[in-house]
């Protein structure tokens, strides 16, 4: 069946396999026309998404010569040689961007593990051999040649490109509202952003001068963690001599998050062989999240999703990246068919990046294989030889994580069952409830059952859950939803597995409701009716119920259930009413597409809802919480003086500072400063602890991470003392028994004593910051 021939307003196709093309090829001559004529045309959205990012940009203070030099690495450094890899081992036909997006996620992996041995025999700038060793290899080798050129490309309908544009622009304004407009990059507003930035600017530091890679902001310790991110970044500061900080802030999510985009569509396309399946996937992607019936604050309700994590937890940003590609390919490995065994090059590529990149994904990939295995199992009574090949190779990668990576360190992570619902239920209410809040747990259930209802749809081709394909999605999202209700974490991190498996829930979600809507053959006006009166029930019950979050003081908690409690009533009734006058499966499918409507742009409703119900209020809470607490004063000099030790000191040389505590959270010490390692660029003997692997492992449900005692007494005592109550004694233990060299002192708090300069030389001074050298240390 040709693609372009719809089916009650949709457009399946016969076979969703990516490697065929649906589309008929036009002659060579009238092609060629064809193309010059319309080049404008097709380049048009492109062209706007790059003025809008450039605009942008400039407004939140990034120069013309660091957007330049980045995206040109990026197109040159990235992208051409993923595009010219892709081409030669991934056959297939696809639109230009999906080539180009695929090429950017291969060449991210590429770059970060060659990077990892430049690093190690100590060039960096050794990364560039990579990128220059497949241009001549392309060049050099006749038979690599024609990849030059894509002979196989697909067309797509003319929407395609501006929905995508949209979407990307979309991300980038959130991106400016959201993060730059509250993430400065200037001192000292750059000291009042959130903890978690200086904790990745720190280990860009790291990773820019050390390998194998330890955490800088307490010395000695190991760094247990997904850094592969922060290894690219660095990689990028090297080559383009773009500040670290600019990078984090700013440039370096920006490509990850375009790519994504269109790689989410791709995804869609390949799992439902439709342009409107991979349509409902990329929003649903970008869009998705709990489905808020509340007023108010709505942030603390829906926070999560891509355009909340985007670029406050840049493994998470990348991980999804490298993860996308990957599933792409092993659908195509795994499946009945058969693929090109080149195919696997990249995908081992993509597996052995991921290993690093971010710790949820590879167990959700076993999770998917194994959904997949026991599925195949049930028909066939044997498993394929490519199933077992990636079994095997995923769990290898994922042994090497854990014991090698992460030293089987579990880093807060426990079995605690509806965890999380006790710090929502706090935030919402301001009560701690002592426990886990199993009702608010089904409220998320219900939420999430409402954003992806459209896999309920998969019900009515039970055959398309034999699918490899629509196996492997299914095991990714059960294992997402399945560990975020079942472990803990004190910063909720169980949460990532889920947010991991978004998009492929997502892509499920539109393969059943595309089922549905054949199966049932409502027409497309039928269709858009029942999705808009979706929202308007969705926004009527949250007016009508008027429940507004935070709650009040002393308000009941079970208020919180009463809009959801109204919703699904409504859909009870409407389904009773839908069954009587137009039967069960006409029912089913229009309910579907109401709650598809109200769930998968659920992040965005939120939104709207709390910017309605501000609307003519005097006091107006904030939709998410401010960056800041405006009455915590940020210390003057601290990016000047971090400035200057980087420039005058070696990157092995070791640190003292008195900054341990995030400003205004002295008593008790919120031990997430990492400002002073993430501005110098040097290790510090103790500076900020709660990220550590060792502060961790204490941690235990109940328990506040971050005001944890320091484990080594002895040496913060040390430490503290040469700052507080300096002595010859105290500088030379520091000296012969630690290796300080520098002392970073911040003096705005009045504990630091004057005798410092007694034991120690004076070399620069700004604002509250000064700068020593111990006595007896080399100039």
């Amino acid at each position: 069946m040709n693609q372009s021939m719809p089916i009650n307003g949709l457009a399946p196709s016969s076979t969703p396999s990516e490697g065929i093309s649906h589309t008929s090829e036009p002659s060579p001559g009238g092609r060629s026309a064809s193309v010059r004529s319309n080049a404008w045309r097709r380049w048009l959205p492109t062209g706007l998404v790059i003025a809008f990012t450039a605009a942008v940009l400039n407004r939140y203070g990034v120069s013309g010569r660091d957007m330049a030099v980045f995206f040109a690495y990026v197109a040159v450094g990235l992208t051409l040689p993923g595009v010219l890899v892709i081409r030669a081992l991934y056959a297939g036909s696809r639109t230009l961007v999906e080539e180009i997006a695929l090429g950017l996620a291969l060449g991210y992996a590429m770059e970060i593990l060659l990077y990892i041995g430049a690093r190690a025999v100590g060039v960096p700038r050794l990364v560039v051999a990579g990128p220059l060793t497949v241009y001549v290899l392309f060049l050099a080798v006749p038979s690599l040649r024609r990849y030059w050129r894509s002979s196989r490309r697909l067309a797509a309908p003319w929407w395609w490109s501006w929905l995508l544009a949209l979407l990307t622009v979309l991300l980038v304004a959130w991106s400016g509202i959201k993060f730059f407009g509250t993430h400065a990059v200037t001192w000292p507003d750059l000291g009042a952003t959130g903890h978690d930035m200086p904790f990745h600017l720190a280990l860009i530091s790291e990773l820019r001068h050390h390998m194998p890679p330890s955490v800088p902001m307490v010395a000695g310790e190991p760094l247990f963690y997904h850094w592969f991110v922060y290894a690219h970044l660095a990689a990028a500061s090297h080559l383009t001599g773009v500040e670290p900080l600019i990078l984090l802030f700013r440039l370096g999510m920006l490509p990850m998050l375009a790519a994504l985009v269109v790689l989410a569509g791709l995804t869609g396309r390949r799992v439902t062989g439709s342009w409107y399946g991979a349509a409902i996937t990329a929003v649903g992607t970008v869009s998705v999240g709990v489905t808020s019936l509340y007023l108010g604050a709505n942030g603390r309700f829906t926070w999560g999703g891509l355009p909340d994590m985007a670029w406050t937890s840049p493994t998470q940003t990348l991980g999804a990246l490298l993860f996308a590609p990957l599933v792409l390919i092993l659908i195509n490995l795994i499946g009945p068919r058969g693929y090109d065994p080149r195919a696997w090059g990249p995908a081992l590529v993509l597996l052995m990046a991921i290993t690093g990149a971010k710790a949820t994904y590879l167990p959700l990939l076993l999770a998917g294989l194994t959904f997949v295995a026991i599925v195949q199992f049930v028909q066939r009574r044997r498993l394929s030889r490519n199933l077992v090949i990636a079994f095997a190779v995923t769990t290898a990668c994922f042994l090497f994580a854990q014991v090698i990576l992460f030293g089987l360190a579990k880093q807060g992570l426990v079995v605690d069952l509806f965890s999380f619902t006790r710090i929502a239920w706090g935030e919402l209410t301001g009560v701690d409830p002592g426990g886990s809040v199993p009702g608010l747990a089904a409220v998320h259930l219900l939420s999430w059952a409402i954003s992806w209802a459209g896999t309920f749809g998969l019900l009515v081709r039970p055959r398309q859950l034999a699918r490899p394909a629509v196996a492997l999605l299914l095991g990714i999202g059960m294992a997402g939803v399945g560990a975020a209700l079942v472990l803990g974490h004190p910063g909720r991190s169980q949460l990532f597995f889920f947010w991991g498996a978004c998009p492929y829930l997502t892509a499920l979600s539109a393969c059943g409701l595309l089922a549905l809507l054949r199966r049932a053959r409502v027409a497309p006006t039928t269709t858009a009716l029942w999705a808009a009166l979706g929202v308007l029930t969705a926004y009527l019950i949250s007016f009508f119920c008027d429940v507004s979050i935070p709650l009040a003081p002393g308000q009941d908690g079970g208020v919180l259930y009463r809009p959801y409690w109204v919703l699904l009533a409504a859909i009870v009734l409407a389904g009773a009413v839908l069954t009587v006058l137009r039967g069960a499966l006409t029912a089913a499918t229009l309910l579907v597409v109401a709650c598809t409507a109200i769930g998968l742009p659920a992040y965005w409703h939120a939104r709207v809802l709390s910017a309605l119900d501000a609307f003519g209020k005097d006091d107006v809470r904030p939709d998410v919480q401010p960056a800041a607490e405006p009455s915590i004063r940020i210390p003057q000099g601290g990016l000047t003086a971090a400035r200057w030790l980087r420039a005058h000191s070696d990157p092995d040389d070791l640190v003292a500072t008195n900054v341990h505590c995030r400003w205004g959270r002295e008593s008790p010490c919120d031990s997430t400063s990492a400002w002073a390692s993430a501005l110098t660029e040097r290790h510090m003997l103790v500076e900020g602890w709660a990220y550590t692997a060792t502060n961790l492992t204490r941690w235990r449900p109940g328990l506040t991470q971050e005001t944890l005692p320091f484990w080594d007494s002895r040496r913060l005592s040390l430490n503290d003392a040469a700052f507080r109550a300096p002595t010859e004694r105290v500088m030379r233990l520091l000296g012969q028994d630690y290796g300080v060299r520098w002392l970073f002192a911040e003096e705005s708090q009045g504990e630091t004593s004057s005798a410092i300069g007694d034991f120690a030389r004076l070399r620069f001074r700004s604002g509250d910051y000064a700068v020593y050298r111990l006595t007896g240390s080399p100039a």
